[in-house]
Formats: structure tokens, sequence, C-alpha cells
């Protein structure tokens, strides 16, 4: 039975059963209604219920997969154990204790409803699941983790740079380093909100230089994905 319970949950896939594709897309169908009630401001009796149905099909969900978590991590006993800890589990266990936490509603103006809510949101990754084109996408991130990881360093240390040359030459802009570094990760984007500028022009010619290079550390996380992703395609076709 618990076999049976196993391959209905798991992702369907090209080859999968018709059950198996059923509970896929009831899933998804409930991912996306439980995203609803999070775009309105205004609470009301329907989009309670659509909260509570879903976060009710939630948790079914994650116990079905602890039950058969050693089919799919195959240690064992210790798969009970392991299994939460998984990174899809904790976004599973993320979405659900929202709904579950008591708070009074006279505390509903608190930051802290308001952070305990917005947890709500990983449901949207549950989508990760279930979605093969994102998985594939997945796949080709961890493959080019290496590249990617250089890169991300590679940027960190230009805004990092970037922000110290700012913070000295600039003085009266940036009150404090902080402020610099929110500049320098804004002009590495080519973002530009306008909101701290330069004034000198010294500092106006060095952030016209910030902004070439910057455009081109942008780049290369592109092109190293989407030659990862072509690859990963290709990879496919080959294997049909």
């Amino acid at each position: 039975m618990r076999r049976r319970l196993y391959e209905m949950i798991e992702p369907s896939g090209a080859d999968g059963s018709t059950l198996s594709t059923v509970y896929d897309f009831v899933m998804l169908v409930c991912i996306v209604a439980s995203m609803v009630p999070l775009a309105i401001k205004q609470e009301n009796t329907v989009l309670n219920v659509i909260d509570k149905v879903t976060v009710t099909v939630f948790i079914l969900d994650y116990l079905l997969r602890l039950w058969t978590a050693d089919k799919k991590l195959g240690k064992g006993v210790k798969s009970f154990v392991l299994y939460p800890v998984q990174p899809m589990a904790v976004v599973d266990l993320l979405s659900i204790l929202p709904s579950l936490v008591p708070i009074n509603a006279g505390f509903k103006v608190l930051r802290l409803f308001r952070i305990v809510r917005t947890f709500k949101v990983f449901r949207s990754f549950k989508v990760f699941r279930y979605s093969k084109n994102i998985t594939r996408l997945l796949s080709v991130l961890k493959k080019q983790s290496k590249s990617l990881g250089a890169v991300f360093s590679m940027a960190v240390f230009y805004v990092v740079f970037t922000a110290l040359i700012m913070f000295n030459i600039e003085l009266d802009t940036f009150n404090s380093f902080f402020d610099a570094l929110y500049w320098a990760s804004i002009s590495l984007t080519s973002v530009g909100y306008g909101d701290i500028t330069p004034v000198s022009e010294v500092g106006r010619l060095f952030t016209m230089l910030s902004a070439f290079v910057g455009v081109a550390i942008v780049a290369l996380p592109s092109g190293i994905i989407t030659a990862g992703y072509l690859d990963e395609l290709h990879s496919e076709g080959n294997n049909e």
C-alpha cells in the first residue's frame, strides 16, 4: 500500500499513471489557489475557506510524503528522520505553519503577523516539484554551480570594492557604508532608482565606469545558464 501511495504522490512524468497525473494536477490547482488570499488585503469567508482547504491538502501531502520517506530516500528507518530536513520538505513545512500559528486578531497590526503570513509565499515553491521546466533549470544551476559561484564572488567583490571607493569619494552623499553598498548593488544591476546619486565630477565619472563593468558582470550568469540549459535539452534529446 505504501508503495502505491509513493508512486501516486511522486511527480508522474511522461510515463506516470493516471492517478499520479491527477494527483499532480490537484496539487498544482491547490498551490495556485493558495496564492489568491495573499494577493488580496481584505479577508472574507471565501478566502478563509480557500486557505483552510488548501492547507489541509498540503498537510495531508506532507504526512503522506513523510510516511513513504523510506521509499524515496531508501535508507530504512533513518529516512523518516532525514526527510523533514530535505529542501522540499522544509518548503512544505514552511508553507503549512503560517496557517497553523494561532494569532489573535487584535495583533494583526504587528510586524510579527505580517512576517508569519509572508511565509505562505513558500507555497509557490511547491511548484518546483511538479514542473519539468523548473526541474530542468535546477539541474542546470546545480551543474553550473562552480561557474555561477565564481561570477557571484566576482560580483560581491566588485560591489564591496566600488562601495568603498564611492564612500570615500562622496563623503556628503553616503551617510553610512550600507548606503554605499546599496548604491553599488543598484548600479551593478543598472536599475538606478535615483534615490542616492553622486554629486561630484569624480563620483559621476566613476559611476559611469562602474555601470559599464556592471553590465558585463550581470550578463555572465545569463550566458552560463543559457548555455547549460541548451546542453541539458540536447542531452535529453539524445536520451530519448
